[in-house]
């Protein structure tokens, strides 16, 4: 793959062979960014996942990097208030009427069980856009006050590729390396405990951190530590 200069530039500053500590890690993305905007700070975890599996869920970070998130609550009346209090942008029934008619004027969506036969409905528009609540996410729940509370503070979901690869974002290149790697160790400990019981170690193959624009870094990571 060709690469432009101000990367091959960044790339000549490491040995981007070796694998690093987290910590060096993190220096390096940091030093290696070459963007006019505040680039992410990228982690991308390979698993061993035997056929059919995958690794799936949401986490926390301790260290949010991200901007406020919209939410949307589709329920009935008597969970509008608790979703409200909790800080969601906006809950009822009727929003399901303005989803159809194409309004999307927020970054993620959360249902009552009760609600998911009307808002399965919205598939095609909710679904295209990522937007469709699951149970998998924690997003078809009767805790919507907890769910949106969650969400606010930065609940993230993370999945697996085909190949077995998480690529999620752990942070901003501006932020102190610490808090990188706090989020960066959180990631690594959510990802080990989808580990099936009775297997081998090796279930985290490898891992690395990028940037947006930079190259990657390996990262000396092993199962337990």
């Amino acid at each position: 793959m060709k690469h432009g200069k101000k990367y091959n530039a960044a790339a000549a500053k490491y040995d981007l062979a070796k694998k690093y500590d987290i910590a060096t890690a993190c220096k390096m993305i940091q030093d290696m960014k070459f963007a006019k905007f505040d680039e992410t700070v990228e982690a991308h975890v390979s698993c061993r996942l035997e056929k059919n599996a995958t690794v799936r869920d949401t986490l926390v970070f301790p260290n949010q990097f991200r901007g406020e998130k919209k939410v949307l609550v589709f329920c009935k009346e008597d969970k509008v208030k608790e979703a409200l209090d909790a800080g969601a942008a906006y809950a009822g029934e009727e929003y399901i009427d303005k989803v159809k008619d194409g309004w999307l004027d927020f970054d993620v969506a959360v249902a009552t069980p009760d609600m998911m036969k009307d808002v399965g409905r919205l598939g095609m528009v909710l679904g295209r856009k990522g937007l469709m609540p699951n149970p998998k996410t924690g997003t078809v729940t009767p805790n919507v006050g907890q769910a949106v509370a969650e969400l606010k503070k930065g609940r993230t979901e993370y999945r697996a590729d085909k190949g077995g690869v998480v690529h999620i974002a752990v942070g901003k290149c501006s932020m102190d390396a610490d808090k990188i790697i706090e989020n960066f160790n959180t990631l690594l400990a959510e990802v080990s405990k989808k580990k099936p019981v009775g297997s081998s170690a090796g279930f985290i193959q490898s891992v690395s951190v990028s940037s947006s624009m930079g190259p990657g870094v390996w990262v000396d990571f092993k199962e337990g530590e």
